[in-house]
């Protein structure tokens, strides 16, 4: 007679943010609704970029701490030198380079066209030692991507592999949109932020073990519209980059999709309704506060796209 748990599998459930600079101000309205409403737990926790700036603190339910500065950070919170002058006509966005800054920058023989130390002490005031020891003691796993580009290979960072001021390292790396923010040079190679090589990092959480993953992921599921032509280069580099993680992104959710039918996960898929911004480096705290209540209402309101209950069958 076959043994009555062969074959059973533990249940394990995982939260994925993907990347996606301010806009992780809609994805934290969603994980809130999660966490809070749906008293969803997690045992494992995997974030990019603005992901692995939430997923730290969602552990651990400190969810009104993480909102109070996704509503409140400003280019100042980030930069320490700002490569972009930022201005706002009408309602709309318009960027510009820093010719000081980035002179600055090169004269200094910096790497980078700007500096975000700003964001290095924010992460280190918000994740205060303590949060740190609740996280290492706490049952969930906690993962954070970063690219190093030394190497050429992905890397998740798993938090009780880690120090305190190692792990406040590697989310600012992970978060670190070169050329435009600091590059983390740790250990003898160069880091930077994770979605340069995983930006939805749904694979890791199942080769993790889970087998039921919410995945917020931080890009509108509908087809983009017509974009105006660049004004200047620094437009043209941010929406080369932009592009670029778009594919990034989907192939991203392509592979997990493919890993889960073949592991049987469910996966369910929260997007945001429209395009939020077309440049996630700028930090509005007016715009981010609407984006969380956003977040949280859509969460509420919408049902996940849910898919790879079963090998091959989509929900």
């Amino acid at each position: 007679m076959m043994p009555a748990n062969l074959g059973r599998m533990e249940k394990k459930r995982a939260l994925v943010i993907s990347g996606g600079g301010s806009k992780g101000a809609f994805g934290g309205g969603i994980a809130e609704y999660l966490i809070r409403d749906c008293q969803m737990n997690y045992d494992i926790f995997v974030g990019t970029s603005t992901g692995s700036l939430l997923v730290p603190l969602l552990s651990i339910n400190e969810i009104e701490k993480i909102k109070a500065i996704y509503t409140s950070v400003t280019q100042d919170c980030i930069f320490s030198t700002n490569p972009f002058i930022i201005s706002k006509k009408n309602g709309v966005y318009k960027t510009r380079i820093n010719h000081f800054s980035t002179i600055k920058m090169f004269l200094k023989g910096k790497k980078t066209f700007g500096e975000s130390k700003n964001l290095f002490h924010l992460i280190k005031r918000i994740i205060t030692p303590a949060d740190f020891d609740r996280m290492k003691t706490n049952t969930a796993e906690i993962y954070i991507t970063v690219s190093n580009l030394s190497t050429n290979t992905v890397e998740y960072k798993r938090l009780k592999d880690c120090a305190y001021d190692d792990f406040c390292e590697w989310i600012w790396a992970s978060s670190n949109l070169i050329p435009f923010m600091s590059l983390l040079e740790k250990d003898g190679c160069e880091y930077a932020d994770g979605g340069f090589a995983d930006l939805v990092p749904i694979s890791e959480a199942i080769y993790r073990g889970a087998n039921e993953v919410d995945v917020i992921v931080l890009k509108a599921r509908a087809g983009r519209e017509m974009k105006r032509p660049v004004r200047n280069a620094l437009e043209l580099t941010t929406r080369a980059f932009d592009f670029m993680l778009d594919q990034i992104s989907s192939d991203d959710i392509k592979i997990g999709e493919l890993l889960g039918k073949r592991r049987r996960v469910n996966l369910n898929f929260y997007y945001p309704p429209a395009v939020l911004t077309e440049n996630s480096l700028i930090f509005d705290p007016y715009q981010m506060k609407k984006w969380w209540r956003q977040g949280k209402r859509f969460a509420k309101e919408q049902n996940p796209v849910c898919k790879c209950i079963e090998i091959g069958v989509d929900k």
